[in-house]
């Protein structure tokens, strides 16, 4: 076999056993050939040559099986700047040329590359992708690692709320996948591929850059009734070449607070890059959902840690120097965990990011006033937050939501603990402001400062009462994952309903022409 294939690195034409264009509807599957030459590969469909421009730096071959590949190639209209992409379906005779001839190809490539030569997409192979330009190698190795792994991806699997909920929404939106091509971004185990091909898709392309991706072959290649229509790419969506555009993309893309791991800006780089311009987003826009809220008992928790460093006479050592930066380091870890929804103390607001519109650089930071009525009078320790996505489909429309006093899911909920509580009356005015700002390490420095203004008779003509910061790394989180405990309630609060769980419809929300992003009351919590 070695011999042979020695041979075969000599052998620059290759008969194939057919020949398709996917950019013909239908396309027609001939006998043809493959001819690598100094002008580059050529591939002829009997006596018809398929017009194909196809540089070596920029050719992608995806093997679908042992004899039958895919070739995707860019390439542009004379005189003109737009680019295209394209894709021709291969079929060997035998195991043995379909090895030969991506020997040759790769082959080839290193042989063009190292010439140096000049094309159009040069500068692709020398610089960095858009993923490596912004994100630090080191956070990206431990990221993909770490959903390489089974255990994690059965962690999220195993979320019921989450994983059921992306049945129903696919499942019950078959008109919107039957017959369509489908994207799934960033695919781990393949779960959502499955599901899309459950619903009948004609075909998906599952994009995974970790190992995982060879545990999805494996998995789908194990339901065989599905895999005849699943392809798994492994690499990054900023890197990959498909030989068809997206009817539908379809993401798990969320992080804690929606935007944490940074894959929403990978979703919008697939949506701009393979999504058809009337394609859909399953799910199509997701809510930040905000509210000030008391806990005394998480105060005192997150306090207590740093009494460790007002030890005078510790091994002969006194620790109390550390014990400011140590209060500080403490309170600039947001709090993850499932609280009592009765912690709040005003009616939520909410932040819109619409997946289909927003720019990639408008989620490099995220700025959201804040304005809240107070419903009791106590002390504000932070603010909570939480977050839930529409899939938009045709025939249901369907949220995912991780609120409080909703089933519990692996997201949880967020809170955002001040160093420094503030006092509130019933009714007094809290204002303030949440800002993101993203960083290579694939997360968010938060910077969140609540104030409460003057109350009562003649506050129009006051100002500030009083205003506490505070600067937290999203990265970082305390995972305090414990289930709701019952508080008791303050004599002037009142018991209230918790927020419905499930099948929220807001019709007239979805087609409001907002903004790409923007803050709202939130109708689901006025009452608290």
């Amino acid at each position: 076999m070695e011999d042979s294939l020695g041979q075969k690195w000599k052998q620059r034409e290759f008969t194939l056993a057919s020949v398709s264009d996917l950019s013909v509807a239908p396309p027609s599957a001939l006998p043809g050939t493959a001819r690598f030459d100094s002008d580059g590969l050529q591939i002829h469909q009997q006596s018809h040559q398929i017009p194909l421009s196809i540089d070596p730096r920029t050719v992608q071959l995806f093997r679908l099986s042992p004899v039958h590949s895919v070739c995707m190639v860019e390439g542009s209209e004379a005189g003109k700047k737009a680019s295209y992409s394209r894709g021709v379906n291969i079929q060997f005779r035998n195991e043995e040329e379909s090895a030969a001839f991506h020997c040759v190809v790769q082959q080839w490539k290193k042989e063009i590359n190292a010439q140096g030569g000049n094309g159009r997409n040069e500068s692709n192979t020398t610089s960095k992708s858009k993923f490596d330009e912004k994100i630090e190698s080191s956070s990206a190795k431990m990221y993909f690692h770490y959903y390489g792994q089974l255990l994690h991806q059965q962690n999220m699997l195993q979320d019921y709320v989450r994983t059921g909920t992306y049945h129903a929404a696919v499942i019950e939106n078959r008109s919107d996948f039957t017959g369509r091509v489908v994207v799934d971004v960033g695919a781990g185990s393949g779960i959502l591929s499955l599901f899309a091909a459950q619903a009948g898709a004609k075909h998906v392309y599952a994009v995974e850059a970790s190992e995982m991706a060879e545990y999805a072959r494996k998995l789908i290649a194990g339901n065989p009734m599905l895999a005849q229509r699943i392809t798994v790419i492994k690499g990054k969506v900023e890197d990959v070449e498909l030989p068809e555009k997206a009817d539908i993309l379809i993401s798990e893309p969320m992080g804690t607070l929606l935007v944490n791991e940074r894959m929403l800006e990978s979703y919008v780089i697939a949506r701009d890059r393979f999504l058809v311009p009337t394609g859909k987003m399953f799910p199509a826009l997701g809510r930040i959902h905000m509210a000030p809220f008391t806990d005394e008992y998480l105060f005192i928790e997150i306090a207590n840690k740093a009494l460790f460093w007002q030890q005078q006479n510790y091994y002969g050592v006194d620790l109390t120097p550390l014990h400011g930066t140590a209060f500080q380091g403490y309170f600039s870890q947001p709090v993850v965990d499932a609280f009592d929804p009765r912690l709040l103390i005003a009616p939520s607001i909410f932040h819109v990011i619409d997946f289909t519109k927003i720019k990639e650089e408008e989620l490099y930071e995220i700025d959201i006033p804040l304005k809240f009525i107070a419903s009791v009078g106590t002390r504000v320790h932070g603010l909570a937050c939480w977050f839930d996505v529409l899939f938009n489909g045709s025939t249901v429309q369907r949220w995912l939501t991780t609120a409080p006093g909703s089933p519990t899911t692996h997201w949880y909920q967020l809170r955002c603990v001040l160093s420094q509580p503030i006092y509130v009356m019933a009714g007094q005015e809290i204002t303030g402001r949440l800002h993101l700002i993203a960083h290579n390490a694939q997360s968010y420095t938060i910077y969140l400062t609540l104030s409460a203004k003057m109350w009562g008779p003649g506050a129009e003509q006051g100002g500030i009462l009083q205003t506490s910061s505070c600067k937290l790394d999203l990265k970082e989180p305390y995972y305090r994952m414990s289930q709701p405990q019952a508080y008791a309630l303050a004599q002037d609060q009142q018991p209230q309903p918790l927020i419905p769980t499930q099948d929220l419809d807001e019709p007239e929300f979805v087609q409001q022409p907002s903004p790409n992003s923007c803050v709202q009351i939130d109708p689901l919590m006025q009452n608290i």
